[in-house]
């Protein structure tokens, strides 16, 4: 009982984080952590020079290679924020999500960015890797998303483990920046 609601707080708290509106997908705590994952050869190489700077984060099962400018960077900045949560960056997550962002948890709970920023910094919620696998990745315009099964190696209040969830996050161009944002 007690795992599955540390499942359900960090799958909420992920799917909230950058302004996401998803769905609940599997939670599997027994799930192998990103680093565990394989990727295809043939893209693994291309993507591990482009994403070498985000060493918690693993991105699997996509071709970077058919991605267009637009698309490769609404993921290089879904990576960019994973690692600012696995690192408790507050000041790059600032700069990555919208001040307006309103996170809500499955339990109904809203949170401020703010709030939840803080949760990151003082240790309540530790990220350890986020796995981003199986990224679909829409863009129209100034607006863009990105569907993926998140791998989360994390603990929040004291709890470790790691799960996987299916969501979407939100991002909107401002400034020629993709900025996280709620739908």
């Amino acid at each position: 009982m007690k795992r599955a609601l540390i499942a359900a707080v960090l799958a909420a708290l992920l799917l909230a984080s950058c302004g996401a509106e998803g769905q609940a997908g599997s939670l599997d705590a027994d799930a192998a952590s990103p680093g565990a994952e394989t990727e295809d050869s043939k893209t693994g190489e291309a993507m591990n020079s482009i994403f070498s700077e985000y060493p918690n984060v693993k991105i699997s099962g996509i071709d970077v290679s058919s991605l267009n400018d637009a698309e490769l960077a609404l993921l290089r900045t879904q990576a960019a924020y994973c690692q600012a949560m696995t690192d408790a960056d507050v000041g790059a997550l600032r700069a990555l999500v919208a001040e307006d962002t309103v996170f809500v948890h499955m339990s109904g709970r809203q949170q401020t960015r703010e709030e939840y920023f803080a949760d990151i910094a003082d240790g309540s919620l530790r990220y350890y890797t986020i796995g981003i696998a199986d990224p679909v990745i829409r863009i129209d315009g100034s607006k863009g998303s990105i569907t993926f099964t998140s791998v989360l190696n994390a603990s929040a209040y004291g709890a470790r483990g790691t799960y996987r969830m299916k969501g979407t996050h939100y991002y909107e161009l401002r400034g020629g920046s993709w900025i996280a944002v709620n739908k």
